[in-house]
């Protein structure tokens, strides 16, 4: 078949001829034919199909090296390539969004008073079930955080310890920039650990609002006149395959892969915050898959509404245990209460 020009094929692929010369240095788009006295660079109507797919791609915004692979790749496994793409790039515009939400509340200064004065109560609660060896996770309440991790891998105890030592030791005041520096510090305190890693939710209480860091499948609900609500989003296979629909909640707890995650804190990677608006009133629970995988919603309910939080955490370590103990228990109840 007849070659075609560079300035042909470009228009035949919608790439500029810049494009397709660095394409060619680059070793993704190389021409059939090059002329070696003059240079000029022809191609084979047969490339026209790899061109257009790398012009999808650029569109979409996948970086050349990601390109490079997806179209050496066969039709199925390409396909799984750019889904499994396009999945980071909705969680990272998620991250995005929430972050700007944060922004906007906290350049209009809405929520910055309050009229009525919050106290807390609360409590913490760790426990090693009654299957594993160790314990890996860790837990802490005070004044103006809350935190529980899960760690996981040889350092897996450390990692959780170090993450939410890290977050414990973040100066509230400015909730925004106290939620930047939770989370990177996190970050930070993990970093060099091998294989291991850890989950973290973490809560930062300043004047009306609490500021929310978060990453892996340890969890935060929020009970409110009388309704329990979880308040993060799972960073696992399962609830990615839940959110595309392959999935139903119902299918989870009996799905093999329902404990493997696509995020945690292994270092280098940040969990992602939001801010909250609290009233009085408001019953805080943090927990660890130990605990929200062993519990039905309507018994984690029925506790936070009866009990005070450290009969709260007593009794929902003892529950867990009950039903088997299968992994390692954490939590922290917070009450928030008119003064």
């Amino acid at each position: 078949m007849e070659l075609l020009t560079i300035g042909e094929f470009a228009r035949a692929s919608r790439l500029s001829a810049k494009a397709l010369r660095l394409y060619d240095e680059l070793g993704l788009l190389r021409p059939a034919v090059v002329d070696p006295f003059n240079g000029y660079r022809r191609y084979g109507p047969e490339q026209l199909e790899t061109a257009r797919l790398v012009a999808w791609l650029r569109r979409i915004g996948m970086p050349l090296a990601e390109i490079r692979a997806v179209v050496g790749m066969p039709g199925a496994q390409a396909a799984a390539a750019v889904a499994g793409y396009w999945r980071r790039v909705e969680a990272d515009t998620d991250d995005k969004r929430q972050l700007a939400a944060v922004l906007v509340e906290y350049l209009s200064g809405k929520g910055a008073t309050v009229s009525t004065s919050l106290a807390v109560t609360y409590a913490v609660r760790t426990d090693r079930g009654l299957v594993r060896d160790a314990n890996q996770d860790f837990a802490f309440a005070g004044e103006k955080v809350f935190a529980v991790a899960d760690g996981f891998g040889h350092h897996g105890t450390r990692a959780s310890r170090a993450a939410v030592e890290a977050v414990r030791q973040v100066a509230v005041g400015d909730l925004l920039n106290a939620m930047d520096d939770a989370a990177n510090r996190a970050s930070e305190a993990v970093r060099g650990l091998d294989d291991s890693g850890t989950t973290l939710t973490a809560l930062i209480w300043e004047g009306s609002q609490l500021g929310l860091v978060h990453i892996g499948d340890s969890r935060a609900y929020l009970l409110r006149g009388g309704e329990l609500f979880q308040i993060t989003h799972d960073d696992t296979v399962v609830q990615s395959m839940v959110d595309e629909g392959k999935l139903t909640p119902a299918e989870i707890t009996s799905h093999p892969q329902r404990s493997i995650l696509v995020k945690a804190l292994t270092g280098g990677v940040s969990p992602g915050v939001q801010v909250r608006d609290v009233q009085a009133g408001d019953r805080y629970l943090l927990s660890s898959d130990g605990l929200h995988t062993v519990l039905d919603l309507g018994t984690i309910r029925r506790v936070l509404a009866e009990d005070e939080p450290q009969q709260a955490v007593d009794r929902l370590v003892r529950l867990a245990n009950e039903a088997g103990g299968p992994d390692n228990i954490s939590c922290v109840v917070a009450h928030l209460i008119a003064q």
